[in-house]
This record gives C-alpha cells, structure tokens and sequence, in this order.
C-alpha cells in the first residue's frame, strides 16, 4: 500500500497479485477514509492475464472472483461491498449477471446499476466496478 495526502485526507492504493494487475494508468483500489473505490474488474485470470475460458457465465464468476481478491486485500470481503456498476456488451446477459451474483453475495445486496456498453478492454462480455464501506 502507498499513502499520498490529498486534499488533507490520506490516500491509500490496495494492490495485490489475486487480481489482474493493472493494465494503465489506475490502482486497483483507493481507499480515503473508510471507503475503498475498487476500479473496474473484466474477467482476466490473474496469473496469465488473459481472459477466463468459457462464456458468460464463466466470465461473470471470475469478475466477482477478482473483485473479491482486491477486497481481501483492502480487508474486507464482498459483503463490505455496498455499491456495484455492471458495465455489459449485451444486455440480454442481464439475469446471468443475477445469478451469479446469488453465488458471491447474500442480502442485503448492493445498490447496482447496469449499463449497456458497445465495447470493454481485452474483448470482455462484463465488467463491474464498486464501492466497499467499512463500518
């Protein structure tokens, strides 16, 4: 982690190697204060990143993976999530992205918006970004 004051308030970047590294200019996760931004996850396998082997579905499932692995590593977990972006190449994948959701989290789930886009990095079919908040 690296600290940098910023406007009076310590800005703390997360990173960990259980997620795909970065691929330009951002951090995979902020935190200021008890709240963590977690950048946008696309369905990359850590290890290799290269895109997950499958379809949809697989795709989904290790976006939430590698949203979970940056918040372990800010200390928290997926509950601590309280707000999500879906950001999908088809919008027909929609209730997919309910299912799988039902495998990584439980009530109360996250405030959520999904939007429809024409294109996300790599080729990917999903990708989600979000909040985490700790009590």
């Amino acid at each position: 982690m690296q600290d940098q004051e910023i406007h009076n308030m310590a800005k703390t970047t997360i990173t960990t190697t259980k997620a795909p590294a970065a691929i330009g200019t951002y951090s995979q996760a902020v935190q200021v204060g008890n709240t963590v931004y977690l950048s946008g996850q696309i369905p990359l396998v850590p290890a290799t990143m290269v895109l997950v082997e499958g379809g949809f579905d697989e795709q989904a499932r290790q976006v939430f993976k590698n949203l979970a692995a940056v918040a372990t590593a800010a200390g928290g977990t997926l509950a601590n999530l309280v707000k999500l972006t879906v950001y999908l190449t088809d919008l027909g994948n929609f209730q997919t992205v309910n299912a799988v959701m039902e495998e990584f989290f439980a009530a109360p789930y996250p405030a959520r918006a999904a939007v429809g886009v024409a294109e996300l990095p790599k080729l990917a079919q999903v990708e989600v970004e979000a909040i985490l908040v700790f009590d």
